[in-house]
């Protein structure tokens, strides 16, 4: 039996490295040698601190933003090629050694489905639906650059479903990287943005393009904001999923205007106060589809206007032995994310 490295989340939150097997094919599947991940501090941290909103089984082969190459084939695929760059591809779940997945992304080795293949043999959907995500990426696109497209395409096609346009005014809550991107994504189609979040990011998200960046902590928020939105704010994005934030700025909002919550940090007490607001108002709940946005995503890199290096070093990825020490920093802020090595 072959085996890989992988790096595992236990139930109590201890991340360690495993040697496990590598995986197996059917016939709809690739299997692909991983190249890159990138970190995620609200989702893998939320993992790690039995904190996401659905049940986890533990211990599990973390990380959702890595990217592989195909190296060998099923018999049925014909939408992969070997050499081909792959999304979201991980490990699958090894009920055999009791290990599961948080998406398996951290591994040495991980596997891609044909979905479209799948679709076109009368295959039902439930079968392949969640394999959507895994799409070819172009060889323009480096390795390193596109574990980045996860992010972004998530973001990006919540962005596309809320309307985001033109001359907008949009407040963006938080300060890690979900944040940037949304501030990214809004900045590109023309709209006016600023940010509540943390003083030590100012810079950053000036240099993405936000018109303001504050500081949760300051007392003048709200003047700050209606100095420079005295029109209004159309949406409100949480990308945290603070409420303390939104409410801060409640009374801002346009009448129809829009509170969407993305992250899901405090999910299970969430509390926007309506009355804090002069008029009615929006609370949008349709999510996104990863999917749908990829050939976008593609074309905004190639213009030069997303770049993965304003979200992690690109020239110092971190080697998968190591990943304990990137998820340490990112609880000590040292980081939005860091790239992975998982040669």
């Amino acid at each position: 039996m072959y085996t890989m490295k992988a790096a595992v989340v236990n139930e109590n939150g201890s991340l360690e490295i495993r040697e496990v097997p590598v995986p197996e094919i059917n016939e709809y599947q690739v299997l692909v040698k991983m190249c890159y991940g990138s970190t995620c501090a609200g989702t893998d941290q939320g993992l790690m601190d039995k904190k996401h909103p659905s049940p986890i089984f533990y211990p599990s082969i973390l990380g959702h933003e890595s990217v592989g190459r195909v190296i060998k084939t099923g018999s049925k695929v014909t939408s992969f090629k070997k050499g081909d760059l792959v999304s979201r591809v991980g490990a699958p779940a090894m009920s055999e050694i009791g290990l599961g997945i948080c998406w398996g992304g951290f591994a040495q080795y991980g596997v891609a489905t044909d979905w479209l293949a799948m679709e076109r043999d009368g295959i039902p959907r439930s079968q392949w639906e969640k394999a959507r995500v895994q799409k070819v990426i172009p060889d323009d696109i480096g390795e390193k650059t596109a574990p980045m497209m996860i992010t972004w395409r998530e973001t990006l096609s919540y962005t596309n479903r809320l309307g985001v346009k033109a001359g907008d005014n949009v407040l963006v809550t938080g300060s890690g990287a979900n944040a940037l991107a949304f501030v990214r994504h809004c900045v590109y189609v023309g709209a006016n943005v600023a940010v509540i979040g943390s003083a030590s990011r100012e810079e950053l998200f000036i240099k993405a393009g936000a018109k303001v960046s504050m500081d949760y902590k300051a007392a003048d928020l709200a003047q700050r904001l209606k100095d420079l939105f005295p029109d209004g704010i159309d949406y409100i994005i949480d990308a945290v999923g603070y409420s303390g934030n939104v409410n801060k700025a409640l009374s801002l909002i346009k009448r129809n205007g829009c509170v969407a919550v993305y992250g899901w940090h405090s999910r299970d007490k969430y509390a926007v106060n309506p009355f804090a607001a002069s008029h009615s108002f929006r609370v949008y709940n349709d999510g996104y589809d990863e999917p749908e946005t990829h050939d976008e995503v593609i074309k905004r890199i190639r213009e030069g206007f997303l770049d993965a290096s304003m979200w992690y070093d690109m020239d110092s990825p971190v080697p998968l032995e190591d990943i304990a020490s990137a998820y340490a920093a990112l609880r000590e802020r040292k980081a939005l994310k860091y790239l992975i090595d998982l040669a």
